[in-house]
């Protein structure tokens, strides 16, 4: 689990095709302190596992479907990620619940600090106004839900220490909506389709 909040940027070194999939090499420095194989690192927001590792850098998979869901399949060497190891037990929660499973890819319309959003129907349902949506990895506030999209308030921290300052209009970010709403949704409508949805609570 994550929580949305980046730890520091990394630049992509290499990319391997391997079939459908791809290995992708990520220089870094913070995020490797405590990192050894085995573990998550977000990319993006992209749950990664770490395969290999060496002085400043790492190496991921992507399988096939976290390429088509993703923008890891655009992602070319020499270009900038978000990186965010996955949360300790005994860490501190500075975002929302984050679990690195990208819903969808947005396309940047306005670019920050009043940073719009193009959307498709895999989060919009999610949205709600000050509601937690995750923005290549960056835990974001919602502002405003659009017919088409949403908007948030990108502050100058952020713009700085993210890539979100660097997204121009056109640019593809991936999108991953609040785990919570997702429960809730799937909650209802099991509620809705039981037999004994409409014959109220039974006390004894």
């Amino acid at each position: 689990m994550f929580t949305g909040i980046v730890e520091e940027l990394g630049c992509l070194r290499e990319v391997e095709s391997r079939g459908s999939a791809s290995r992708l090499v990520v220089s870094a420095q913070t995020v490797l302190e405590d990192a050894g194989i085995g573990d998550s690192i977000a990319v993006n927001g992209c749950c990664l596992t770490v395969i290999d590792l060496g002085p400043g850098w790492w190496a991921a998979d992507a399988v096939a479907e976290t390429l088509a869901r993703s923008n890891l399949g655009l992602l070319r060497p020499g270009d900038t990620v978000n990186l965010e190891r996955s949360l300790p037990v005994s860490g501190r929660f500075g975002g929302h619940i984050v679990q690195g499973h990208v819903d969808c890819v947005g396309t940047v319309v306005d670019p920050a600090p009043e940073l719009r959003i193009a959307a498709g129907r895999e989060v919009m349902p999610y949205l709600v106004e000050k509601g937690s949506v995750t923005v290549d990895g960056v835990s974001l506030t919602v502002v405003s839900v659009l017919d088409d999209g949403f908007t948030v308030a990108v502050i100058p921290h952020t713009m700085e220490v993210t890539t979100l300052g660097r997204r121009e209009p056109g640019g593809v970010v991936n999108l991953e909506a609040d785990v919570i709403a997702k429960y809730t949704e799937r909650l209802l409508r099991a509620g809705a389709a039981s037999p004994y949805a409409d014959q109220g609570s039974v006390r004894s």
